[in-house]
C-alpha cells in the first residue's frame, strides 16, 4: 500500500514559477502514517503524454514500518508554507532496514534563498555537504551510495565538468553508479543544480557496516572524459544498478558520440550498452524492473510513443515500469538520450 512507499519522486510541469511546496504538500497529504516517505521533486518543461501535468515514481519496501532499524532525518516545513500541509516536518532521509533514500535538494535554505546564485560549484558543495549530513544522521556516508542522480544548468563540457569535479570529490573509488542530466527548469529561481542519492548499509551486531558490491564494466562501454570515481554497473543484494548510459563512442574516454542527433538509432545503441552491462551479471534488458529515460522531444505524445516502441524492441517482452522524461535538449545537440535502470539478478 502507500504505507510501504520509501521514496516518491514527482516530475511536475512548470516554467520555474510554480511553488514547489504546493507539489510537496499535495503528495505529503496523501500519506496518513509517520514518518513520511522521502519526497523528491523536479520541475520539467515537458511531459510524455498529452494534457499531463505530473509524473510520479515510487520505490516501496513491503512492511518496512513494522521492522526494526527504521531511522529518519527530518526538517521543519517553513512557517509560510505550513498551512498547506497536514504535518509539520518533511523527511529528508529515510533508512528502512538496509535501504536509504535521500530527498533531492538544491542549495536553497528553508526560505528558498540561494546564497550563491550564479556559482554552480559553490552550490554543488553546499548540496553535497547537506546530503553528507543527512547520511550521517542515518548512520551512513557517501561510501554507502549505490545511485547518484543530478541535474544542472549548462550546455558545455566546461559547465558540466566544473560541477562534476565537486560532486566527485565527495566519493572515493569505487563510487556509485551515476546519472547527471541537464536541467531546464529548477525551483527556486537562483538554483543551478539539484542532486539526490540512494544508498544501502547493513547492521551487524548493532554496528553499521558497509555492504560489499560487485561491479562490471566491459571495455566496450564508454568512460567519462575527466577522471571520476563512478562505476557503470553494480550488483548489491540481488539488484543491479546502472549508471546513465549515453550514445558515446565505444572503448573510449575521449569526447565523442555516435549517430549524432538520431534519436531512434542512438536509443538502440544506448540500449546495447545496457545489454553489455547486464550480461556481466548473466542478465539481459528483459530483467529490468525500472527504466528511467531522458530523451529529446518537442513534447508531443507521438514522439513519446515512437520512443517507447524503439525501447520495447530493445528490451523484448513486457516493458518494465518506465519513467519517461522528454526534454528540449540533452548534454549537446548531437546527444538525444540517456537511460538508466535497475534489474533483478
Amino acid at each position: 500500500s502507500l504505507d510501504d512507499v520509501v521514496r516518491i519522486k514527482a516530475f511536475y510541469l512548470s516554467d520555474g514559477t510554480a511553488n514547489e511546496w504546493q507539489v510537496k504538500a499535495a503528495i505529503a497529504n496523501e500519506f496518513k502514517e509517520n514518518p513520511l516517505p522521502v519526497i523528491s521533486t523536479l520541475p520539467v518543461p515537458l511531459q510524455p503524454f498529452s494534457h499531463q501535468k505530473v509524473q510520479i515514481q515510487a520505490i516501496a519496501q513491503r512492511n518496512w514500518r513494522t521492522e526494526r532499524g527504521v531511522r529518519t532525518a527530518t526538517s521543519l516545513i517553513p512557517e509560510v508554507e505550513r498551512s498547506r500541509f497536514s504535518v509539520n516536518e518533511l523527511t529528508d532521509g529515510l533508512r528502512a532496514n538496509e535501504f536509504i533514500a535521500i530527498a533531492n535538494r538544491t542549495a536553497a535554505d528553508i526560505n528558498d534563498v540561494v546564497s550563491n546564485p550564479s556559482d554552480g560549484p559553490a552550490q554543488t558543495h553546499s548540496i553535497m555537504q547537506s546530503i553528507e549530513n543527512t547520511l550521517a544522521k542515518l548512520g551512513a556516508s557517501f561510501q554507502d551510495a549505490i545511485k547518484k542522480e543530478g541535474y544542472y544548468f549548462g550546455t558545455t563540457r566546461d559547465q558540466w565538468a566544473s560541477m562534476a569535479k565537486v560532486r566527485a570529490s565527495y566519493f572515493r573509488e569505487p563510487g556509485p553508479v551515476a546519472t547527471v542530466v541537464p536541467a531546464h527548469v529548477l525551483y527556486p529561481e537562483d538554483a543551478v543544480t539539484k542532486i539526490e542519492v540512494l544508498a544501502m548499509r547493513q547492521t551487524r551486531g548493532g554496528f553499521d557496516k558497509y555492504i560489499p558490491r560487485e561491479d562490471w564494466w566491459p571495455e566496450r562501454v564508454w568512460d567519462w572524459p575527466i577522471p571520476l570515481p563512478y562505476r557503470q554497473s553494480s550488483r548489491l543484494r540481488n539488484m543491479i544498478w546502472l549508471g546513465g548510459q549515453v550514445p558515446y563512442a565505444t572503448h573510449s574516454n575521449k569526447p565523442g558520440r555516435v549517430l549524432d542527433g538520431e534519436l531512434d538509432l542512438q536509443t538502440t545503441f544506448t540500449m546495447s550498452y545496457i545489454e553489455d552491462l547486464l550480461r556481466g551479471f548473466n542478465r539481459s534488458p528483459s530483467d529490468l524492473k525500472l527504466c528511467v529515460c531522458y530523451f529529446t522531444s518537442n513534447g508531443s505524445q507521438a514522439e513519446t510513443e515512437a520512443f517507447v516502441r524503439v525501447l520495447q524492441d530493445c528490451i523484448g517482452g513486457v516493458l518494465p515500469p518506465l519513467t519517461l522524461v522528454p526534454v528540449p535538449h540533452m548534454h549537446t545537440p548531437e546527444t538525444t538520450v540517456e537511460i538508466w535502470g535497475v534489474a533483478q539478478g
